[in-house]
């Protein structure tokens, strides 16, 4: 097994080959999206890049893995990608704020995240971890439960849970990382590459549990690696530029500082290891 808990430095493509087949629990994969003008971005056809990169990861995942792949509206066009995974949501993440503008068609306002699932159901999917806030006011909530035609249909033992509700397939509450945010490491890495640590909690929180093994073959400045560590995941990253190589290894060690969170029986749990910054270059 290639290392655990440690940013690798290099091509993700050559560096996946060193991970057993069926070892992975989860996969975040944000590589990319063939839409910018970064030399890491350019790719030809993203489509046909999307359908290698979900048959070679489908081998490393564990049966009942999950796999989510991050890009625009088109990226799974024409490609068939059911021998290898399910597709169970395109998740939506919706960013009406976004600066650029369309002067000849409709804005872009949004990224997908596709989820996908080695067989037919995962083994974890953690709903209570990931609830987010009721939008239905309790009384009327209550009320419809009641209604003959709910009670007496297929959603009848749905009820009303305080804790929260499924967060669904369009995420409109986490908002982007911005030149002001806090946890913005890099403008270089701003949009492209850093991704708010409350995005990726969410689908880490969701669909792995303590211990388990997540890969994340685009690591860029390192934030599935933070999480997983701050969550007490297992994670094996790769990533080609030592520059964000370095910024992801300070990253963990602060959490490393920091300690990890406590886990739902209350106890603080640390499977940390040494972290090494691999010396290969590009």
């Amino acid at each position: 097994m290639i290392d655990r808990n440690v940013i690798h430095c290099g091509d993700a493509q050559q560096l996946i080959q060193a991970v057993p087949d069926e070892s992975i629990d989860l996969v975040i994969c944000d590589g990319p999206y063939g839409v910018s003008n970064n030399s890491w971005d350019h790719i030809g056809n993203v489509q046909g890049f999307n359908l290698l990169l979900i048959k070679r990861l489908s081998r490393k995942l564990k049966r009942g893995g999950s796999l989510y792949l991050f890009g625009k509206a088109d990226c799974l066009d024409f490609i068939d990608y059911r021998p290898f995974l399910r597709l169970r949501s395109r998740i939506v993440w919706y960013q009406p704020s976004r600066l650029g503008q369309g002067r000849f068609g409709y804005t872009n306002n949004y990224d997908v995240i596709c989820y996908f699932v080695k067989g037919d159901r995962p083994n974890a999917f953690n709903l209570d971890d990931i609830r987010v806030p009721q939008l239905v006011e309790l009384g009327h909530r209550l009320r419809c439960e009641r209604v003959p035609s709910v009670v007496n249909g297929p959603f009848g033992k749905t009820k009303f849970n305080e804790k929260g509700k499924n967060p669904g397939d369009v995420w409109g509450d986490i908002k982007q990382l911005t030149y002001k945010s806090k946890e913005l490491v890099n403008r270089g890495a701003l949009h492209t590459i850093q991704k708010p640590e409350r995005l990726i909690e969410r689908l880490v929180l969701a669909s792995s549990s303590v211990g388990d093994i997540v890969l994340d073959p685009f690591a860029g400045v390192g934030t599935v690696a933070v999480v997983c560590k701050r969550h007490q995941r297992n994670f094996v990253a790769f990533e080609i530029n030592p520059d964000f190589v370095g910024i992801g290894n300070r990253r963990l060690a602060d959490v490393e500082r920091e300690g990890p969170v406590l886990n739902f029986s209350g106890h603080k749990e640390d499977i940390s290891q040494d972290y090494r910054t691999c010396s290969a270059g590009r």
